[in-house]
């Protein structure tokens, strides 16, 4: 595969639980009754998937109108255990099904046969029983069974909801039983759920609205933690600091309740379109484009049997090259039912880095549009190769970049380039078949992304994610974001070849059906604010440097945000008073940092929607599923204490393939037994909440006491003229480096210097204090928004005359 060695990854868990079925399947179990004591055979009605014992029964308890058998003894058919191909996490992501309606039964009873109206179905042939031998005639009538309520998957520990949809919802329901209703409806799983009582993770309190109902939520918690050795930390959303488990060193792991997905790209494209056929999929708002599931999973189909007419095969690579434009989310995915491999390239790119990526991946084909604000892609491709202008579609041949062969312009047509409606019209059903037959060739192992690191700390590198990094990645942060049935339209003003809009927008769509909004085809703070008005957006993604440009908008508070909730900011340190206005004023009071590398998928830590301010100002969060983080010392490579600064390092299933064809600078960052050096200094809580300090490189060594740039940057942050900070260390021939502030002040107002320095003294450490202040305008920055600190450096240099 031209330079990158075949995946090697082993799946850590089962396949994701099916969605239940309509007709129930009986599964015969020993039970025990309440009343009798007996141990009979009971054939209960269980929704389950796929064949008889795929699914466990539910375990149910003592009601009115039936018996609330229970087994006799430990059974493979209760979750946790193992069945065939289901493992025991999958047991215990589900903890158990409740039934839907169940069938009726064949017999005709006495009732139809008098002519009365019939019973409910039978759960299981002891019904006679109530609680505890309660006579039928004596036990209140039994209600008819709820509708199926939604509960979200990244619960651990559930709360018994009884909410009725006008719709189906989407994923099984869990901790449902018909006799126990909540006063209010709860999304997540209650905080608390131990004591019968709690906090959802959309705020609303959740209490049973019954004595029996509260008792049997008890039992329902305590007889589960007590099966599957759990202590009551609550659900993922929910999890308080009270009951979150304590950490003793600088090791954390995340939960592995959840079961990893080991399906490709186009396999959770093609389930979520048949859930949600009708709804938006993507949303280009400045564009005006917008397609349902239903039309983009056709579109993509069409594309990719296209590329395969023009020539292009499994394992070749295809370069994305140009701003936010619905073409791009088509080529993302139409790549990944193809087995093509996509690369993500730098809309800002010019001649000389275009060349440096075409040539390390080997790309085969290039896709751009013809130009982008003062961007004229054709022409910067014609200066790497100048013979596109002298050669037939399909058929380039050039010296410097000997791999490109076809070239696809999405909104004209030049010389040796093909148009993008012919692509979509190359392929015919030889091809479609051609697709079909390739599609079962495919693995989640596979390559299916290379997305360059942006090139904050030097040159890019060509990070290789598979379909099980990415799949994974964006299924657990939809599942810590916390989408619902009612709240799913995602607004994404991050650029798609970063992977904050990739992944954690285009991604998290395939996988939970939400909306994306792209605000405009690169970003700006009032197409940002105006979509999400117009769109009623519940979430908003972006990098600090873009929620501070949206909240310096003059017309800010014209726009009606009402129908925000939460969302991430990510790819740079956030400035916990940046945080907090977010929080307040754009009606955020979910908001949350999420940390992560591209080398990583990209997250691996993220908050609680329920996180109190301090701890979403201050931390990157919790640990993501399936993932282990430790904090070493970078020179002695031992572990240290808690709250001690080291360096971070991740593994687990998000930790990429390698570096594409860069084997040494690989084995430089992922350790024999798959440890990723993140390159980050930061430190660990008791409670696992993880703080991130700064980089390596950027930490500043000042006659050897170690300065951390964060932390000065989040203090000088509190002064009011202040709008943004960096601090960078600067060389000086006797301290080794000193301390330089880079600041730009709020607009209309003014600050000198001395009296940056005056605010410092007495609130910091003297060694902290920057010797140089240096007002700017702006920073040198990636295409995603990302300050580069190394090209900052460079510049503080040259100014200072060092």
């Amino acid at each position: 595969m031209g330079g990158f060695g075949e995946a090697t990854a082993v799946p850590w868990n089962t396949q994701r639980p099916r969605p239940l079925p309509t007709a129930p399947v009986r599964y015969p179990t020993q039970r025990r009754c309440f009343a009798t004591r007996s141990t009979r055979q009971c054939g209960g009605a269980v929704g389950g998937g796929g064949e008889q014992g795929s699914q466990p029964p539910p375990l149910l308890p003592p009601g009115p109108g039936r018996c609330g058998a229970r087994p006799a003894k430990p059974s493979p058919a209760l979750p946790g255990a193992r069945r065939g191909q289901a493992g025991a996490e999958e047991g215990r992501a589900g903890l158990f099904y409740a039934p839907p309606p169940p069938e009726p039964r064949t017999e005709r009873s006495g009732e139809e046969r008098s002519g009365k109206a019939a019973r409910p179905p039978r759960f299981c042939r002891h019904r006679t029983h109530g609680y505890r031998g309660t006579p039928r005639s004596s036990a209140p009538p039994r209600a008819a069974p709820p509708a199926r309520a939604q509960l979200h998957p990244d619960c651990t520990i559930t709360c018994n909801v009884q909410k009725r949809f006008s719709s189906p919802p989407s994923t099984p329901i869990r901790g449902l039983w018909p006799s126990v209703s909540l006063s209010r409806c709860c999304y997540y799983g209650c905080a608390e759920v131990g004591s019968g009582a709690g906090q959802c993770g959309a705020g609303r309190s959740v209490a049973p609205s019954s004595a029996a109902g509260r008792l049997l939520l008890l039992f329902n918690t305590a007889l589960w933690n007590k099966l599957l050795g759990k202590n009551s930390d609550g659900a993922l959303h929910t999890r308080t600091l009270s009951a979150s488990r304590r950490v003793t060193n600088s090791y954390i792991q995340g939960t592995l309740d959840i079961p990893l997905i080991n399906k490709t790209v186009g396999q959770c494209l093609d389930e979520t379109a048949e859930r949600f056929p009708h709804r938006d999929a993507f949303v280009f708002y400045r564009d005006g484009v917008r397609k349902t599931f239903a039309q983009f999973k056709e579109e993509v189909d069409q594309a990719a049997a296209g590329l395969l007419a023009l020539g292009l095969m499994k394992g070749d690579r295809l370069g994305m090259w140009g701003p936010n434009k619905y073409e791009w989310v088509l080529m993302q995915f139409a790549t990944a039912q193809a087995g093509i491999i996509l690369v993500s390239v730098n809309p800002a790119y010019q001649a000389h880095e275009l060349e440096f990526v075409m040539r390390k991946v080997g790309c085969k084909a290039l896709v751009f549009p013809s130009h982008f604000k003062s961007q004229k892609y054709y022409d910067i491709l014609k200066q790497s190769c100048p013979e596109v202008e002298n050669s037939s579609p399909g058929g380039i041949k050039s010296k410097r970049l000997p791999d490109l062969s076809t070239v696809i312009m999405l909104d004209s047509k030049l010389p040796g380039t093909f148009h993008m409606d012919e692509v979509m019209q190359a392929g015919d059903s030889s091809h479609m078949k051609q697709l079909r037959a390739l599609q079962q060739t495919l693995s989640c192992n596979e390559p299916v992304n290379i997305q360059f690191t942006s090139g904050t700390t030097g040159s890019p590198k060509g990070a290789t994610l598979s379909h099980r990094n990415i799949v994974n990645n964006a299924n657990l942060i939809g599942m810590r974001l916390g989408i619902t049935e009612q709240d799913y339209r995602v607004c994404i003003p991050a650029p798609l070849y970063h992977c904050l809009a990739s992944v954690g927008g285009c991604m998290v769509s395939a996988l939970h059906g939400s909306s994306c909004v792209f605000s405009a085809p690169s970003f700006e703070g009032k197409a940002t604010l105006e979509a999400v008005s117009q769109e009623k957006c519940s979430f908003l993604h972006g990098t600090p440097t873009m929620f501070i440009d949206m909240l310096s908008q003059p017309d800010f508070d014209s726009y009606n945000l009402s129908s925000l909730r939460g969302g991430v900011i990510a790819g740079s340190p956030v400035p916990p008073e940046i945080m907090k206005v977010v929080s307040t004023k754009m009606h955020m009071p979910e908001v949350m940092v999420a940390y992560g590398t591209t080398e990583n998928s990209p997250v691996t830590f993220m908050g609680f929607p329920t996180d109190d301010i301090t701890r979403r100002t201050e931390t990157v969060g919790s640990i993501l599923p399936h993932t282990e983080a430790k904090i070493e010392d970078p020179e002695t490579r031992k572990p240290v204490p808690l709250n001690t600064p080291g360096e971070l390092q991740v593994r687990g299933y998000c930790v990429m393939l390698g570096y594409w064809n860069d084997s040494a600078r690989t084995r430089e960052v992922i350790s024999d037994d798959n440890w990723y050096k993140t390159g980050d200094i930061a430190t660990l809580d008791e409670h696992g909440y993880c703080r991130i300090i700064g980089r390596c490189k950027d930490m500043i060594i000042r006659g050897g006491e170690n300065i951390y740039p964060a932390e000065i940057e989040q203090f000088l942050h509190t002064h009011p003229n202040v709008e943004e900070v960096q601090v960078v260390g600067v060389k000086d021939s006797r301290m080794g480096e000193e301390v330089c502030a880079c600041i730009r002040l709020r607009a209309g107002q003014s600050c000198a210097a001395d009296d940056i320095k005056a605010f410092c003294k007495g609130k910091i450490s003297h060694f902290k204090i920057p010797r140089y202040v240096v007002f700017v305008n702006q920073y040198p920055l990636t295409v995603s928004g990302k300050v580069q600190k190394y090209k900052l450096r460079e510049q503080m240099e040259k100014h200072l005359q060092l």
